[in-house]
Formats: C-alpha cells, structure tokens, sequence
C-alpha cells in the first residue's frame, strides 16, 4: 500500500419548495439532482457491495436538502416528474425510430428513468435517506453535517448568535435524521475564519475540511502539507484539500468530463425540438428546461455534435477512472519517500459533479473503487479512521479562507450581494433580543411566530443566493428569495405587536416548513 484516499462529496441544494404551484422551474433543482446523482451513485455503491467490492466515502448532506428529501409534498411532485420523464421518453421513441443511433439513446433513456422510478418507488419508497442510513450503519461510509441552510458563516459572525444557531441546528437535524451525532461537518464554501473551530468543539465536531491554502498558510506551517491532518488549538481536526485530485475531475476543460465522449450538458431536446411537440415536458409558462434527455456528446468546441454513444461514454469512465488511480499511486510513491508515515490524499467534490454536469461521472467512481480494491496500492479511508489510526497530529492555527474564486470571501461580498448583509445582521440581533425577552413565554401562538421568524432567518441566511447573485445565474430568484424572507421576517416581528394574521402564518408554515424541531429559545 502506498497510501490513503479519502473522497468526500457534498450534497447540497438550498431549500426550495413552493407548495402553491403545480410547477416550479426552482423546484426542478432537486428532481435533476435525485435523478441524475443521488440515486444513480447510491445504485453504484450499492452494485459495489453486491459484487463484494469493498469501498470508503464521506458524504456531507445538508440539513436543507435533507429537509427537502423528507418532504412528502417534493417526493409527491418527484414522483410526476419521473413519470412525465417517462412519458416523453414513451413519445421520443416513437419519433427517433427511423434513426438508429438515436433511437439507441431514446430506449437508453427509458431504461434508466424505469430504474430510477422502481428504486424511489418500490426500494427506497420516496425515502432515499434511508439508503444512506443503511451505508452509514454497515460502515461503508460517513455522513457529516453542514451549517442548517449553509450559511457563509464568515459573513455571519457580526453576530456571533447567528454562526452557533446555523452550527447547532445543523447538528441537530443531522441527529434527527441519522440516529447519531455528526463526527464531521461541511463547512459551507469551505469558507472557515479565525475561532471558529471554538463553536465546532463546542458542538462536538471532530473535524472538518479547507481549501489546501487553509493548511498551506497556517501558523505554523504543517510540516505534512496537507497529506496529513493537523489539530487546531480547540482539538478539531482539518483535512486539506488536493489541487491535483481534485482538477482532474472537476475541471470540464483540463479533467475527464471534457472528454469528447461524455455527453454533452447543453444540447437537450428541452431546447432543439418543436414547441408544440415539446411544451407539455418544459414550463408551462412556455420557457424552455432540460428534460434530461440529450442525445449529442461533447464531440468538439465547435457547434456540431456526434450522437451520443452510452456504450463507448461507459467504456471512457473505465480508462479514466485507471488513469485517475495511476496518478494517485504515482503521487503517493512520491509522498512516501518524503513522509514517516502513509501519506493521505483528500478529494472533496460537489457530489453534484458526477452525474449532473458530469452524467457518467457515477460510473467513473464505480470503475474506480473497483480499481482500488483489485489493486490494492490506494487504501479508501474515512477521516474519522484515519484519525483513529493517526491520533497525534501537529496544531496550527488554520488560515482564513474558502473553495471559492480567488480563495477567500470575494465571492459571498461583493457589489451583486452587498446589501444582504445589513439585513442579515439586523434580523439576527433582533431575534437574539426576542429570544431572550420571550424566553419564559408559554403562550403557543406568540411561540409559533416566533419559531417561523427563525426559520425565516435561517432561510435568508443561504449562501446559495449570495452566490447565485455573483454568477448572475437565478439571479432574480435569489434576489427575490432573499427579499421574501427578510420580508417574511419583519411581517412577523410586526405581528408580534400588533396582532397575528394566521393566514399570512399557516401559509410560511407550510411553504417553510423545514425544521419543524426548531425553538427560537435556540437565539437566547
């Protein structure tokens, strides 16, 4: 054995649920994400351990997407989604059927949304958590925590109440959830500022993971780099990030997903087929969508596109995934030879990566665990084993910083998203004194309000909509997101004055709905 690889994926989408419409393009983040990722890499893992391969991942899965996977109004829409899916497969059949190679797609695509439909339907029954449960109970993987709505808690920290309420109700959701308290946690972004490992350990965190700066820069610099963890000051445990892992995969220009292969993400029928033909599948606004069905590879830079080829796609991940532990063995024999002990490669990625931009990106982990255990020169390793084998780390004082552009907080404060800030920190100093003046109240109305101010709070405090207001995608949702729930928030504290309109109450409570364990005494 040469040494260790610990793969971590995070799942996360921002909490998106509007109960008032039979169609939402925002809701449809979810459903692209469950059909495309999460099921497919649970079906692989689960292939895995059927043909008695033998494989170790951390996921990180946020308590806003988890909240959204219980939802029983979300899997009641996922369940039409699929089933739209299927009809229009039904429909695509029909017409591809005088062009072979893309009929060939068209009966690929119906098998596959068949054997995304029996999984959530009849295996997992609307419940895919449960599936992570069983991987985590058996050992195969660890699942860690993140901030409640993943909030970029450097920008939060004015008030010190807002990043230990996101920590805390992030810890016990997760518990709520799993059965168990979370060893580890996502920070959102990576993004982590000085003293904040103080409210990790507080909340009994045992470690977590930076951007390789983080480690790089620390004081003292680690003597390990970052193959090997070290201790802050508060005994947390940081595991730094690998540049080289990481770009082959991520990057659709430099790593494997650019391969002319791989199916292109842009050419979708949503976009190239007759409106009339196509509009019961897409907005019914008329605004075109994805529907998942694209039958051209990345071919080339240039606008034509070869039909896409599933077999030779599946036969890449395989090359790919053997260039990939190559490398990874390559640069372990380097390590060795400069380390006393085994060195340690860390790979986080969006666990979004593979399978939605990156649609063969499951197969690559499938072909690559296989890999792994038949060669047996990389062990995969969970953190918390690695710590377990590893104790004695060196302690240094992590350096500020994220995995966004530049590598620091640019990203999440900036002339798009400036003016969120004002109303963040307000919002939390006013429920910080609301909680401590209504502390001792018994009254169930004055509660509810002010539980719903929280998970207002909570909701506006996403870095989903910061983020998305610097990229300009969704930018006007994010904005007008972001707006509703400050909105929300300040309706309410009113309310609290001058009389609730349980209407305007019932509606939040329905349509916010996530985290129904909440106390606002959380604030105090």
């Amino acid at each position: 054995m040469k040494g260790f690889w610990s793969l971590i994926l995070h799942s996360h989408l921002p909490f998106v649920k509007h109960p008032d419409y039979d169609y939402f393009l925002e809701e449809h983040w979810l459903f692209e994400a469950i059909s495309e990722c999460y099921i497919p890499l649970l079906l692989n893992l689960e292939r895995l351990e059927h043909e008695g391969f033998d494989f170790r991942l951390t996921f990180s899965l946020t308590p806003s997407l988890c909240e959204m996977l219980k939802d029983e109004h979300l899997m009641e829409k996922y369940t039409q989604h699929i089933l739209n899916r299927l009809e229009l497969c039904d429909k695509e059949i029909q017409r591809t059927k005088n062009d072979p190679n893309v009929s060939k797609v068209a009966f690929f695509y119906k098998v596959r949304f068949e054997k995304i439909y029996d999984y959530f339907e009849n295996v997992v029954h609307r419940d895919i958590l449960q599936r992570y449960r069983m991987l985590l109970e058996r050992g195969k993987i660890d699942i860690i925590t993140c901030a409640a709505t993943h909030g970029f808690l450097p920008h939060l920290a004015t008030n010190p109440k807002a990043v230990e309420v996101q920590i805390a109700i992030g810890v016990q959701s997760h518990e709520r959830t799993f059965g168990q308290k979370p060893q580890g946690i996502w920070l959102p972004e990576c993004a982590y500022f000085e003293g904040l490992d103080e409210v990790l350990e507080r909340h009994e965190i045992k470690y977590t993971i930076l951007d390789s700066h983080g480690l790089v820069f620390a004081t003292p610099p680690p003597k390990l780099g970052i193959f090997a963890p070290v201790y802050s000051k508060n005994n947390v445990a940081f595991f730094g990030r690998d540049n080289d892992s990481s770009k082959q995969v991520w990057s659709s220009k430099e790593g494997y997903p650019g391969d002319v292969n791989y199916r292109d993400f842009y050419r979708d029928i949503g976009y190239d087929l007759d409106f009339e033909y196509i509009s019961p599948y897409i907005s019914p606004d008329g605004t075109r969508v994805f529907t998942g069905l694209k039958y051209h590879k990345i071919t080339g830079d240039s606008n034509y596109k070869e039909v896409y080829d599933p077999q030779a796609a599946r036969g890449k991940t395989a090359l790919h995934a053997e260039n990939f532990h190559f490398n990874r063995v390559q640069q372990l024999s380097h390590l060795e030879t400069l380390m006393e002990r085994p060195p340690l490669i860390v790979s986080p990625y969006d666990a979004e990566l593979f399978g939605h931009w990156w649609f063969e990106g499951p197969d690559f982990l499938y072909e690559l665990f296989k890999m792994v255990e038949i060669h047996k020169e990389i062990k995969p390793i969970l953190p918390m084993e690695y710590l377990a084998q590893y104790p004695k780390n060196q302690v240094v004082t992590p350096n500020p910083s994220s995995w966004g552009d530049k590598g620091f907080y640019e990203v999440w404060l900036n002339t798009q998203n400036d003016w969120i800030y004002r109303h963040l920190h307000s919002m939390a100093d006013r429920m910080e004194k609301l909680a401590k003046t209504n502390f001792e109240i018994t009254d169930t109305t004055r509660t509810r309000v002010l539980n719903q101010m929280l998970k207002e709070l909570l909701l506006a405090q996403s870095s989903d909509w910061a983020f998305l207001m610097t990229t300009g995608t969704a930018m006007e949702y994010s904005v007008q997101r972001t707006k509703e729930h400050i909105s929300n928030f300040n309706k309410l504290s009113s309310q609290l004055e001058e009389g609730v309109k349980f209407e305007f109450l019932e509606t939040l409570e329905t349509k916010n709905s996530l985290f129904d364990f909440v106390d606002f005494r959380i604030y105090a």
